[in-house]
């Protein structure tokens, strides 16, 4: 298990009187529940499902800033929400130290989340600037794990001549050695914000990009995405700023109940151990509407983690529904959930793979999925 004696030499704690004014929250409130590191307590770690960690880093964007309280912000809206799921052991371990370097505050997040992952637990980053995104892909590659990780972001950071960490540490991650990545998705892009040649070359490399306005079509195309995936990086500049007062991009992205639902995704994924929300800025933020949205999407967060705790194992077939299908001269097998209604569709490899509804009805009408495509592309 995770050495905590360790990981306080990376760490601050925080204060519940100081997040909730000195007030005692009510025993269903999440800051009733979480077990938080504290300067008379230290968390037992050991018996938590989901972890908290703040790191309020900003010198890889472009404001230059060595820390920020946007993690507490965002702590004093979570807290206050009533927690559902109390078979869910949530804990809280702080705020990341401040380094001397932005290298430093990269290193002692790997080291963090790294431990914390090794431990089997589900990690939540309540970031700093997206740039930490290459940290939480660190945390794996330092321990030789290979991994699909899915951005959501408006815009594709691939900017390989910027000064900007932010800006440009997708390029960091794709082109590292040795690298550990095996598969990469981008969700929510806005296309004019993107360079039509970043689209080309992130397709020859066979990964996966879905525009704004395709997921928003069908929020359910996201679902396979994230439950294959190992790690999910999201900026808030993908939620419209109507929405999310601090985003500054764009007025356009998906609703403020949309975000909660990819949150609610990514929590109902089984692989899933890194959700990193980044890009908030606090100073930006009208009456703390940013961040009320970024608590609520980890609250749907630990919803679809108790979805998730009730989905059978594969092997255990008497929990699905088996659809025997031959489309293209191809004989194969889609699977559907009895308990939570997801899909699975199996490869000429035999392995099952997640997909959606709209895959099997493709099937159904004798049409090769794209999904599938990609999955065999990639192989």
């Amino acid at each position: 298990m995770a050495d905590f004696s360790h990981l306080q030499d990376f760490l601050n704690p925080i204060s519940k009187d100081y997040l909730n004014d000195d007030q005692e929250y009510d025993a269903f409130q999440v800051g009733g529940i979480i077990d938080a590191y504290q300067a008379n307590h230290i968390p037992d770690i050991d018996s938590a499902d989901i972890i908290l960690l703040g790191v309020g880093e900003e010198r890889g964007s472009d404001s230059g800033k060595t820390g920020t309280n946007g993690p507490d912000m965002i702590r004093r809206e979570l807290y206050r929400l009533y927690n559902w799921h109390r078979d869910i052991k949530l804990a809280d371990v702080g705020n990341l130290r401040s380094g001397a370097f932005l290298a430093d505050a990269y290193a002692a997040m790997k080291a963090v989340v790294g431990d914390l992952i090794q431990a089997n637990k589900t990690v939540i980053i309540l970031g700093g600037s997206h740039d930490l995104t290459y940290a939480q892909y660190k945390a794996y590659a330092s321990q030789q794990l290979i991994i699909e990780a899915t951005v959501a972001d408006a815009l594709i950071d691939l900017k390989e001549d910027s000064t900007i960490r932010s800006e440009r540490f997708l390029m960091d991650i794709l082109t590292e050695q040795p690298n550990y990545l095996r598969h990469y998705n981008h969700l929510g892009f806005q296309s004019y914000f993107v360079h039509p040649r970043m689209l080309e070359t992130l397709d020859k490399l066979r990964f996966d990009c879905y525009r704004l306005g395709r997921i928003r079509e069908n929020m359910e195309e996201a679902e396979p995405v994230l439950r294959h995936s190992d790690l999910f990086s999201l900026d808030i500049n993908i939620i419209r700023h109507t929405d999310a007062p601090a985003n500054h991009l764009s007025p356009n992205g998906f609703s403020g109940e949309e975000g909660c639902l990819l949150a609610r995704y990514a929590g109902m994924s089984s692989r899933l151990t890194s959700f990193g929300i980044y890009g908030y800025r606090a100073e930006k933020d009208k009456e703390n509407l940013t961040a009320r949205q970024i608590s609520q999407m980890i609250w749907y967060f630990m919803d679809g983690r108790a979805v998730k705790n009730k989905e059978a194992l594969l092997e255990h077939r008497d929990a699905f529904w088996e659809f025997h299908i031959a489309f293209s001269d191809i004989d194969t097998v889609f699977l559907k959930s009895k308990k939570t209604g997801r899909w699975w569709m199996q490869l000429p490899d035999r392995e099952f793979v997640p997909c959606a509804y709209n895959d099997y009805l493709l099937a159904s009408n004798n049409e090769i999925p794209e999904r599938w495509l990609r999955h065999q592309e990639r192989f």
